[in-house]
């Protein structure tokens, strides 16, 4: 029995690390079946060995069709803990059908569509409930606050719908996860919060 590749990708929504994995396992030829996926800080898995990198980045890439790259930027948002081996399994599924992820009667297919609208149905949400609230700073500028909590990992990918919207104004966006803020010219990120951190009072439109 071969033992698991074990991949750590640096955050919950690591797109990049997940597709550069995803990259190299493929043309080292490990199957789906045989990867196993993590998020630093998640757990680790006893029985897996980290992932043998050496040799293969400098091998040729594979292409994938588009919608399928447009498809995984979303799905990896999703919290369900299997969304990256699955992804990987479409991946795999790819090569032998460049067109396998038109095929809504495959059971693949309609779960990793099914997890990329719940990530869009979430999405839409933060956009329609997050409500800032006014608060004075120390030096005496204001700043708004709001706090949301997402069912999905979203934030980071949502930043910058609220960075268009409201660039001129100085607001933090709280949230169990990370927390984002926007000085008007830069967006950094923070720890999670919890609504106790959040401002009270009436929220502004």
């Amino acid at each position: 029995m071969n033992t698991p590749v074990r991949i750590t990708l640096e955050r919950p929504d690591d797109f990049d690390g997940w597709r550069n994995a995803a990259r190299e396992l493929f043309q080292a030829g490990v199957p789906p079946e045989q990867v196993v996926w993590t998020v630093e800080g998640e757990g680790m898995d006893l029985f897996g060995s980290d992932a043998p990198r050496a040799g293969v980045a400098s091998a040729p890439a594979m292409s994938v069709p588009r919608p399928f790259v447009s498809l995984a930027e979303t799905v990896v948002c999703h919290s369900d803990p299997q969304r990256f081996a699955l992804l990987y399994s479409m991946r795999w599924k790819l090569q032998a059908n460049r067109r396998a992820l038109e095929d809504r009667a495959d059971p693949l297919v309609d779960r990793l569509e099914g997890l990329a609208k719940e990530v869009r149905r979430d999405a839409h949400k933060m956009h329609a409930f997050v409500r800032f609230r006014e608060v004075a700073e120390p030096d005496g500028t204001e700043r708004f606050v709001a706090w949301f909590e997402p069912d999905h990992h979203i934030v980071r990918r949502e930043a910058g719908f609220f960075v268009r919207r409201f660039s001129n104004m100085r607001w933090s966006i709280l949230t169990p996860e990370l927390s984002i803020h926007w000085d008007t010219e830069t967006l950094t990120e923070g720890p999670g919060a919890s609504p106790a951190d959040a401002p009270g009072g009436d929220p502004l439109e």
